[in-house]
């Protein structure tokens, strides 16, 4: 029991206050706890708010498509179609970051995601004005936005975002915000990132970004469409100056450097390398990265250029569309590819000259004649008889004429081949076997068009009425400029930007490629049907094939020196014929220009003759050789490389008549009484041999059936040939695959021709294969 003294005991005005002071205290108490709560819950509820996934990972670069040394030449977009190039913070210069601080957000270094004073003023205007008059988004809450998903503008989405911006400032350092603010930024024309835009709009890196192009970069964020430079430049100029004034105000640059900065005029200048390769890079489009191919930027331009000149001069003769390749002969790398003069151009720009198949017209005739070394022991100065022959197709009897209608009779591989005579290469290609020895070389050079059977195109392979790709094409022919050596042609490196490993393959000796090579260098020799002075000559040793495809759709021009081969094609892409315009008018020039410019800091080079090759002189009408030197002045004397392994028949009196005209035989007898023959006195028709030694098949029996037995070796494929002629007979066969005196038989129907090599004479007969 509690006892008060008197003069203890309160009064009651006392006892009052008294109680009064101790409600207060503990209402004060209870005041501050709750305050205390309240801070810490409003410190702690942005921990309940996850940060955007995007974060956790820088935005991924566009991929660059660059030159051999690293040089840009085609920007490919993301999937969002956006181009980017990551920076770091180091990287911005100050001017920009002062910039966009002063434009988005002044307090950044000092508020902790959100900017209460803006939020205070900005909230007050929206009372007052009933509209949004200013924004209070701070930097990380801009961040936070960008990196979400899309959501519904309101209150609640901005109270979100203003959380998950606290959340973030409390893991992140500024120095990590503004790096990724910075990296992810739209700037307007999909151009994520501040290297980006400067690339793009003033094609230039950051750093070397004048004062006012930072302040017109920090003001394309806030609306990059209103303040485009590129269609609103005096929108983008008011928003600069705006931004310069503010950096007067809030940082430490002086009145006459804004006022310079003011006055710099709207220099915008677009990245100089943007759309070098535009066809590349549409070829390497779903790669993830840079790409570092083997094409050089320099060179790249110079073709290009070379390309849009031509085709402006060949507009007349409705030439809309070109392409070239550049191939490195020793390593297989694509130095340049110009898919089309435009790439923007509405009548199929886009389309890629280098890998759309076309027709091949005379380019393949070389492959013929180098089988003709190999397989047959021939050489240059061989003889062929241009002479109208007929071949049985599929589709009856085909009789080719060359170009001009006219036949040569007599002539030599280098004039045949230099002058590009369908007549001479068909009749080749039936010697040595018919299409399928062809088809099969093609295939080993790269040819990767001919889709089907060798039979189906028939002895016309070898003049053009199959496809090929100028890429595929471009490298066949750098194969025998390695001397028969194949490498596939090369675009790219490694990601480790080392080169793609070599797969080499022999697929044809160093002397047939060496003597293919020097027939398509010889100025002299094609001058009959191109003129010494024509396109295809050049200061410098080259080889050269021109074709042009029937109805003129189709111009080609392709050749090397030892170190660079080139390949260009002309015509339209949407098949349109040109007006009179052949490969050596159309195609040729754009060929000269381009080896002129290779070779302008390169020495040209020569190939190297391989051993096996004998220096021999013969007479160009028989191709015999001359054992000792020939009387000065003789005519038909000329110098020739043979194989050393098997050199022609030496001259001999028998091959002459009295008046040292040369014997021809009686293949050639239509032919010498006809209008085309204007060599009467340098030819003479020898005597006709007996008719009792006119050609005859033995074996193949005629009209005979044969069955391919399994049971039997080899299957009963393997069939001799005889004939009555006791030598000089020859076997071939458009369809099938004939070694000397034996044929291997496939099932199907087929003509077999025995040609008497002295008289010229020939003989078919047919047999029909079938398997048991």
């Amino acid at each position: 029991m509690m006892v008060f003294l008197p003069w203890s005991r309160p009064c009651p005005s006392c006892a009052s206050s008294w109680a009064g002071i101790r409600q207060t205290g503990r209402k004060g108490h209870h005041g501050f706890l709750a305050a205390s709560l309240g801070l810490i819950a409003w410190g702690l509820l942005p921990l309940g708010f996850e940060l955007p996934a995007s974060l956790e990972s820088d935005p991924g670069p566009s991929p660059r498509i660059l030159d051999r040394r690293g040089v840009v030449l085609d920007d490919v977009p993301r999937a969002d179609f956006f181009r980017h190039q990551p920076v770091s913070l180091k990287e911005i210069p100050s001017a920009l970051l002062d910039a966009t601080l002063v434009a988005e957000d002044k307090r950044f270094f000092t508020h902790d995601g959100m900017d209460y004073l803006a939020t205070a003023r900005a909230t007050h205007d929206l009372l007052r004005n009933r509209r949004i008059v200013s924004g209070a988004s701070t930097i990380t809450q801009q961040l936070v936005k960008i990196s979400s998903a899309p959501a519904e503008r309101n209150i609640l989405t901005k109270i979100r975002e203003s959380l998950i911006a606290r959340h973030l400032e409390y893991r992140w350092s500024k120095q990590e915000i503004l790096t990724a603010y910075f990296n992810r930024l739209d700037y307007g024309n999909h151009r994520q990132g501040c290297r980006e835009a400067a690339r793009f709009y003033f094609g230039k890196p950051l750093g070397d970004l004048s004062l006012a192009e930072c302040a017109l970069l920090a003001g394309l964020p806030q609306s990059p469409s209103l303040h485009n430079p590129v269609q609103n430049a005096d929108s983008a100029l008011q928003r600069r100056n705006w931004i310069l004034d503010r950096l007067a105000e809030e940082r430490d640059y002086g009145s006459r450097q804004i006022e310079i900065a003011k006055q710099e005029p709207l220099n915008l200048h677009r990245a100089q390398h943007e759309e070098m390769a535009p066809h590349v890079a549409s070829s390497l489009r779903d790669r993830h990265q840079s790409i570092r191919t083997t094409l050089d930027a320099t060179l790249q331009g110079r073709v290009t250029g070379i390309v849009r000149e031509e085709l402006a001069r060949l507009r007349e003769s409705n030439a809309h569309h070109a392409a070239v390749v550049v191939i490195d002969n020793a390593s297989g790398e694509v130095l340049s590819l110009v898919g089309s003069g435009d790439f923007h151009d509405p009548r199929g720009g886009q389309i890629d000259g280098t890998r759309s198949p076309r027709s091949a017209g005379s380019t393949l005739k070389p492959f013929t004649y180098l089988l003709a070394f190999e397989r047959r022991g021939l050489f240059p100065g061989s003889i062929i008889a241009d002479i109208p022959t007929p071949y049985r197709t599929e589709e009856g009897l085909d009789l080719p004429v060359n170009y001009d209608h006219k036949h040569y009779g007599p002539v030599t591989i280098r004039y045949a081949l230099a002058n590009s005579l369908n007549v001479s290469a068909m009749r080749t290609l039936n010697d040595i076997g018919g299409p399928a020895p062809l088809y099969d070389l093609l295939v080993r050079t790269g040819i990767r068009t001919l889709d089907k059977p060798a039979a189906e195109y028939g002895l016309g392979l070898t003049i053009g009425n199959a496809e090929v790709r100028l890429l595929e094409l471009t490298n066949a022919y750098a194969t025998l400029a390695r001397l028969g050596t194949f490498k596939p042609a090369t675009l790219t490196f490694h990601a480790d930007h080392s080169p793609v490993p070599d797969s080499d393959s022999r697929i044809a000796t160093p002397q047939a490629s060496y003597l293919i090579a020097d027939i398509l260098s010889d100025n002299a020799a094609r001058s009959s049907a191109f003129g010494a002075q024509s396109t295809l000559r050049l200061p410098f040793k080259a080889a050269v094939k021109t074709g042009t495809s029937s109805d003129f759709r189709d111009n080609w021009c392709v050749g090397f020196t030892r170190d660079l081969t080139v390949g260009v094609w002309v015509g339209n892409f949407d098949n349109t014929p040109l007006r009179g315009v052949s490969g050596v008018s159309g195609a040729g020039p754009i060929f000269k220009r381009t080896m002129l410019t290779l070779h302008e800091k390169r020495d040209p080079r020569w190939l190297q003759r391989p051993a096996g090759i004998t220096g021999i002189i013969i007479d160009s009408r028989n191709g015999h050789r001359y054992l000792s030197a020939p009387l000065p002045g003789e005519p038909f004397a000329t110098s020739e490389l043979s194989l050393t392994r098997r050199l022609p028949d030496p001259v001999s009196r028998a091959d002459y008549d009295r008046d040292g005209r040369a014997l021809i035989d009686q293949r050639y007898r239509e032919w010498f009484s006809s209008a085309d023959n204007h060599r009467r006195d340098d030819l003479v028709l020898a005597a006709e041999r007996p008719l009792d030694l006119s050609p005859r098949i033995i074996s193949p029996m005629a009209t005979a059936s044969y069955l391919l037995d399994p049971e039997l070796p080899s299957g009963g494929r393997r069939l001799q040939l005889l004939s009555n002629l006791p030598r000089g007979a020859h076997w071939s066969s458009p369809t099938l695959s004939i070694d000397g005196n034996a044929v291997c038989l496939v099932p199907g129907r087929h003509e077999i021709t025995l040609t008497d090599s002295e008289t010229g004479l020939t003989v078919s007969q047919d047999i029909v294969v079938e398997s048991l």
